[in-house]
């Protein structure tokens, strides 16, 4: 867990190279958390409309994303 708080930190680094990577790598680890999430709440039963309400999109595009998962 302490990999994130680095690349965090990365991220506001006045280097744009090493920045735009850690900003990046922050994109990839909130698309695996997410994924991982929505499997989750599909397997506790929840709707994709009340995922869709957390995550503050609509119900066709969490469904589209993540239709394969169930």
């Amino acid at each position: 867990m302490a990999e994130q708080w680095t690349l965090a930190d990365q991220a506001a680094n006045p280097d744009p190279e090493m920045g735009l990577r850690s900003v990046r790598a922050l994109r990839d680890l909130a698309e695996r958390l997410e994924v991982l999430q929505v499997a989750n709440a599909r397997r506790s039963g929840w709707s994709w409309q009340e995922i869709a309400n957390v995550l503050r999109v609509t119900r066709q595009a969490v469904h589209k994303k993540h239709r394969d998962i169930g």
